[in-house]
């Protein structure tokens, strides 16, 4: 990946083909959900990925990949990320691997985070990747701009916006896209998450939310609106039970919307398609 400006290094990122972040105006609108299900659907498609878990005071994709508890070692280039599959296709770096008890808080102020942060973009030996995931801290806070500071040098490909329908969680995804704006980051897409229930036993769809906020917005913004991922029981089993959900559960109601949301980061970047 080529950095732009003459003081910036490649370092550790120089084998890191395309860069994502993963934004959410808000907590709890399933963004390391969406994060974690992306690399998954990447890896399936034949990409080597890698997850950078910067949201440090909930780090919860180490559980979403079964990969808490594992120590971090450091190697002449810095720290060595954790290989969640034998294959070593999905690699992650997370505040999670650096506390001592999994229930311990981070309870630093901003300039703290925002050297952690730095020092996770510049210090974690990658190697060669396709894709580097980076999910953030919901909000616009000082890791945000932190975030998006140390890696700008290194062009990032863009962001996925993370909304659910309703109304409240599309204003606050409405000023996220503002902030993309204002630091010249691309909106990729749009993705709404928890857009309905998918029943178990009929498979029907209720909409237990509203509906179609996140498409609206985007239309509205003039981004691309990249699906809607419905509230999956199965789904949220894999995530807590770590399991593999793009490949144990191919019938699920979410499983077209997240390969779909993956065809269309793969159809951004046509050069990883050859």
């Amino acid at each position: 990946m080529e950095a732009t400006g003459e003081l910036a290094e490649p370092g550790n990122l120089s084998g890191v083909r395309h860069i994502i972040l993963v934004l959410s105006g808000k907590g709890g609108v399933g963004k390391s959900t969406i994060s974690t299900e992306l690399a998954l659907a990447l890896r399936h498609e034949g990409k080597k990925v890698g997850i950078l878990d910067v949201d440090l005071c909930g780090p919860s994709i180490p559980r979403m990949l079964q990969a808490q508890g594992r120590a971090v070692h450091q190697c002449d280039s810095g720290w060595v990320p954790v290989f969640v599959d034998q294959e070593q296709s999905i690699s992650l770096m997370s505040v999670g691997f650096l506390l001592e008890r999994p229930d311990e808080a981070v309870v630093w102020r901003g300039p703290k985070k925002s050297a952690l942060i730095k020092q996770f973009v510049s210090d974690v030996a990658w190697g060669e990747l396709d894709y580097l995931v980076v999910d953030t801290p919901p909000g616009t806070s000082d890791e945000h701009m932190a975030a998006v500071e140390a890696l700008r040098p290194y062009r990032p490909l863009g962001a996925l916006v993370v909304t659910t329908p309703q109304a409240v969680s599309v204003g606050d995804v409405r000023r996220e896209l503002t902030f993309c704006r204002k630091t010249g980051l691309q909106v990729m897409g749009v993705v709404e998450n928890m857009s309905g229930f998918a029943c178990p036993h009929c498979a029907e769809c209720t909409n237990i939310f509203s509906r179609g906020g996140g498409e609206e917005l985007a239309r509205l913004a003039g981004v691309p609106f990249l699906g809607s991922v419905p509230l999956d029981p199965e789904l949220s089993r894999s995530l807590e039970e770590g399991r593999d959900f793009i490949q144990e559960f191919p019938k699920s109601p979410a499983f077209p919307a997240l390969a779909s949301i993956a065809r269309e980061v793969l159809n951004a970047t046509p050069a990883l398609l050859s």
